[in-house]
């Protein structure tokens, strides 16, 4: 692995930008990812910045279910992130289908769309929850040396 790899790596798990987006939800979980982002919880700490482009972030934080109608476009916002890229599932809804498991035009949770690196129950989530998994996330990618998940 070169160095200029090792410093790229490096930067990438000490200053990963997030993107957030709701799938369907009914806004709790929405209510916590930007509670975990305020002072009180300080998601910042750990170098995480909100991004409002797929093009400049790293995590894409995925609340609620997939939908028929939003399918396609949380896949095209999946293949604008740049390599390596990851996605956090943050509720019971995006993990499995929550509550609306079942309904006609629900498919299920991120997972049946996208490859998911991390899952994060609850309903709501709770901030706590969320930096944890986050956390946990980094912390799994630093003791991977040079791997790069898709």
């Amino acid at each position: 692995m070169g160095v200029i790899t090792k410093i790229v790596n490096w930067s990438r798990l000490k200053s990963p930008w997030i993107l957030h987006f709701n799938t369907g939800a009914c806004n709790g979980c929405d209510i916590e990812i930007i509670a975990s982002l305020t002072p009180r919880y300080d998601l910042e700490r750990f170098g995480v910045v909100l991004k409002g482009t797929p093009r400049h972030a790293d995590i894409l934080l995925c609340s609620g279910p997939v939908t028929k109608q939003v399918e396609c476009r949380l896949i095209r916002i999946y293949e604008q992130m740049l390599e390596p890229k990851f996605v956090v599932a943050v509720g019971t809804c995006s993990c499995t289908g929550g509550v609306f498991s079942g309904c006609y035009n629900v498919d299920g949770g991120i997972n049946s769309v996208l490859p998911v690196s991390a899952y994060i129950p609850g309903c709501p989530a709770s901030p706590k929850a969320i930096i944890d998994g986050v956390v946990k996330l980094l912390k799994s990618l630093e003791e991977e040396p040079g791997a790069k998940k898709k």
